[in-house]
């Protein structure tokens, strides 16, 4: 597909494809569903097949992506991964960001606190403790 812009002002293709791979992460159901278990804390494989209904399989393909894009981490400890975000403020900035922009233009919907506030998922985590 070729884009125009205007004289003197081209566009960055490598940008624009690494920006078009992070909408496509954060545009798939599943994957939004998985964030928002992740702003809560770490998780499992197997805890998020439980949380979202899916098979491993299709969770797992979803990680991965989400992995390939940088929005998660994983630290392996024994036989088990935990999964987690990678940076949860700059996440929930993003979050806010599209929030906002749905508000402007008359859809209000609002995704899991923990995934707009990652300071309420750690004070939480602090509390049970």
């Amino acid at each position: 597909m070729t884009m125009k812009v205007a004289v003197g002002s081209p566009l960055d293709e490598g940008a624009t494809e690494v920006y078009a791979h992070l909408f496509d992460a954060l545009g798939d159901p599943t994957r939004l569903a998985v964030l928002q278990h992740l702003a809560s804390g770490e998780h499992r494989v197997r805890d998020l097949v439980e949380h979202i209904g899916l098979a491993q399989s299709t969770v797992s393909k979803h990680l991965s992506f989400l992995l390939d894009c940088r929005l998660i981490t994983v630290r392996p400890e024994g036989r088990s991964s935990w999964y987690s975000l990678t940076e949860p403020n700059a996440t929930a900035a993003l979050i806010n960001a599209a929030q906002s922009l749905l508000s402007a233009t008359g859809t209000h919907a609002q995704l899991h606190t923990h995934l707009r506030d990652p300071h309420l998922a750690h004070k939480e985590r602090t509390e049970i403790r």
